[in-house]
């Protein structure tokens, strides 16, 4: 019969093991040495961390243009009401007029 009580702690040993051989072919088989390979990821880091900045400011940029042709878009539109309710008023005061012009010639 197989002991459940082992089966974990032998599982993590072996899993240690595995990391270890793996860490030991890849010192062994790597193309390049030590100082190399960290050169080639700060430089890397550095590229990944300018793109980063160059990302972000085109997104701030674009944002900003955005919120801009937004505002100009709510600036028509309310100017566009402000006419159509001016427009309104004034036919809504022609209408008055009218009545009471209309109202007058009938009671005389």
């Amino acid at each position: 019969m197989h002991d459940d009580r082992h089966s974990g702690a032998s599982g993590v040993l072996l899993f240690l093991l595995g990391g270890l051989t793996g860490a030991v072919l890849a010192t062994l088989y790597a193309p390049r040495s030590g100082r190399e390979t960290r050169e080639l990821l700060g430089d890397r880091l550095r590229e990944g961390a300018e793109r980063g900045r160059e990302l972000r400011e085109r997104a701030v940029r674009k944002g900003r243009e955005i919120i801009d042709d937004a505002s100009d878009v709510v600036d028509r539109g309310r100017d566009s009401i402000e006419k159509r309710k001016d427009r309104l008023a004034a036919a809504v005061e022609a209408g008055r007029q009218a009545y009471h012009e209309t109202k007058d010639e009938g009671s005389v």
